[in-house]
C-alpha cells in the first residue's frame, strides 16, 4: 500500500526527546521521531501506512485529511 500523503504532518525538534517529533494531527496516536529531520519523516510515513492499515482492519474510520492552508486565486 502507498503512503497516503494526504494527511498533514507536524515536524518540530524536541529538546527533551532529544530527536525531531513528526506527528499527523488527524490520525490520533500517530507519531514517530527520528534523530534528524528527514528519518522522522520517512518514521511516520510507515506508521501513517500502518495506522491506516490497522484502522481498516479493525473496521474504523479512517478520518479526512483536513486542509489547513487556504488556497490563494
Amino acid at each position: 500500500m502507498a503512503c497516503e500523503r494526504r494527511h498533514e504532518i507536524v515536524l518540530y525538534w524536541s529538546e527533551p526527546d532529544g530527536a525531531f517529533i513528526a506527528e499527523v494531527p488527524d490520525l490520533p496516536g500517530c507519531m514517530a521521531d527520528g534523530r534528524t529531520y528527514a528519518d522522522a519523516l520517512k518514521a511516520v510515513e510507515i506508521v501513517i501506512e500502518e495506522w491506516i492499515e490497522t484502522a481498516r482492519d479493525l473496521g474504523r474510520p479512517i478520518p479526512t485529511p483536513k486542509s489547513r492552508r487556504k488556497a490563494t486565486a
